[in-house]
């Protein structure tokens, strides 16, 4: 009867010191496990965390980028907006706006020049005209197809009329450049796109004529 009993006491001896070692190896492993999950999860939040400073410091760069003036600009006040088919001579080249045709110019990049009345009408819609003396060499015109591709408000096209090698133009405002890598290109595009010194910020740029 005692060996019985000293046999059970054994055995139970025995089951709870699995158990206990069983407990001490499943702690570890959900020490691991969450340990694990909490660097990864604290990994995420500091990617996301540089991504927002990054992000909101770029926007309040490229606000107070717009807060300084661009040096050689020029402005012109007091612009009619009437939508006529006849011919207008615009006292700039390109027009920066007045009377226009009544449909627009959708926005994107032209090989060809593009109808100055159309054009003039989509400055009226906030977009950014840049155009480009047809003697400007090849990789000027690639980097100014770059820099206004894919950009919902900027017009890009060749200009036989003009003197200037390239000129950036928005609605009433013009500035005349020598080189194509001017850094105060993308300056006005971010200033003048969707300006709302434009008659009609946030009128489309598209659905309009190619051209």
């Amino acid at each position: 009867m005692s060996n019985t009993r000293n046999r059970r006491a054994e055995h139970q001896a025995i089951v709870a010191a699995l158990r206990t070692r069983q407990q001490a190896k499943q702690c570890r492993f959900n020490i691991l496990l969450y340990g694990s999950f909490g660097v990864v999860l604290a990994a995420i939040i500091t990617a996301v965390a540089l991504v927002v400073a990054g992000s909101v410091q770029e926007r309040n760069a490229a606000a107070e980028a717009a807060k300084k003036p661009i040096d050689g600009i020029q402005t012109f006040a007091d612009l009619s907006r009437n939508h006529v088919q006849n011919a207008v001579a615009y006292p700039q080249q390109p027009g920066v706006g007045g009377d226009h045709a009544p449909a627009w110019t959708n926005c994107g990049v032209y090989t060809e020049p593009v109808s100055e009345q159309r054009a003039v009408h989509s400055l009226e819609h906030g977009a950014v005209w840049i155009t480009y003396s047809p003697a400007l060499p090849a990789a000027d015109i690639t980097g100014l197809t770059a820099l206004a591709k894919d950009k919902p408000y900027v017009l890009l096209s060749p200009d036989k009329e003009q003197s200037a090698p390239v000129t950036a133009t928005a609605w009433g405002t013009q500035l005349t450049l020598q080189n194509a890598d001017d850094s105060r290109i993308p300056a006005f595009i971010r200033v003048y796109a969707q300006s709302p010194n434009a008659p009609e910020p946030g009128a489309p740029c598209a659905g309009g004529t190619n051209g």
